[in-house]
Order: C-alpha cells, then sequence, then structure tokens
C-alpha cells in the first residue's frame, strides 16, 4: 500500500505489536478507533496498539485484552519495547483515527467514542511522560496507518482525503 519494506507488520482491532527496521508496522480500521505508534529511533523500534476504547472498566468478563483499551494496551506496548531494547526516556508517539464515525442527535458523552478513545490515549502518553510528537486525529472518515522504522514516517490514507505524511 505505502512502502516496499522488507515485511509489513499487520495488527488487527484490539491488538498490538512491534517491528524493527527494515520492516513496517500497519493497521486498517482505524474509525473511533486510536492507532498509537510508540518509538524509539535510535533502535529503529516501533509498537503499534489499535486502541478501541478508552478505559479497561468497560470490559466485560473476568479477562480482558489489553491491547483494546488505552489504559492497558499503552503501558503493555511500553514494556514490549523496553524487552526489545527502547529507553523509556526515548520513546516518542504518533497517533491518528479517533473520528466521530456518526453524527448523534444525544450529546450523551457514551457516544463520543472517538473523541473518548484521544483523550485516553493522550492522557496516558501524558502519565508515562511520552511527547506526542505528531497526531492525526479526528474528523468523520476511516484511516489506515503505517509507520516506516528506518524513516520514522507515519503514512496515513483517509478515506476519501488520500495519503500524508507526518
Amino acid at each position: 500500500m505505502f512502502l516496499n519494506s522488507t515485511t509489513v507488520i499487520k495488527v488487527g482491532i484490539a491488538q498490538m505489536d512491534i517491528a524493527k527496521s527494515p520492516n513496517s508496522i500497519r493497521t486498517s480500521g482505524l474509525g473511533s478507533c486510536v492507532g498509537v505508534i510508540l518509538y524509539d529511533e535510535s533502535k529503529k523500534v516501533a509498537g503499534l496498539v489499535h486502541v478501541m476504547l478508552p478505559d479497561s472498566k468497560l470490559g466485560r468478563g473476568d479477562t480482558i485484552n489489553v491491547a483494546k483499551f488505552a489504559d492497558t494496551g499503552i503501558p503493555a506496548m511500553v514494556d514490549q519495547l523496553k524487552q526489545e531494547g527502547a529507553q523509556l526516556f526515548k520513546l516518542k508517539a504518533k497517533i491518528a483515527g479517533g473520528a466521530q464515525m456518526f453524527q448523534f442527535t444525544s450529546s450523551r458523552d457514551s457516544m463520543r467514542i472517538g473523541p473518548r478513545n484521544v483523550e485516553a490515549v493522550k492522557q496516558q502518553l501524558t502519565n508515562l511522560s511520552i511527547p506526542i510528537v505528531a497526531e492525526d486525529t479526528g474528523g468523520s472518515s476511516g484511516r489506515t496507518i503505517e509507520f516506516d522504522t528506518t524513516t520514522s514516517i507515519l503514512h496515513i490514507r483517509t478515506v476519501n482525503q488520500g495519503v500524508k505524511e507526518i
């Protein structure tokens, strides 16, 4: 789609994974979900978590999928990156998604999943002192993103808007 890297690591909805240079990492289906890229430029390693919901308290059942929620997925991704040699103080973030996919006549907060996901992601990154160096959030269109671990460029394809790089 975007890049000619050796391998494209694909991350599904409510999943996370890691890529090392020269590979890239991609997720699609970012509507109200937020794609969070955490990367250490010096180590050429990046993690991508596809956050579906803001808070694990919204989970049902005894076991939760940590990648599904901002409050559990981002810390879990940081831990995985540290295992790959990334240093917390060198981590940076790029985020995309969080669209308001449907128009509601109600102003109920529970219907604002996209904006709430963005807020929750930003709060987690602030808590971990990870700077957001670029973002493409909001709007009402879905996105596919691919991060190049070699150049640290995030390629974003937005429905009806083409591709941009941040």
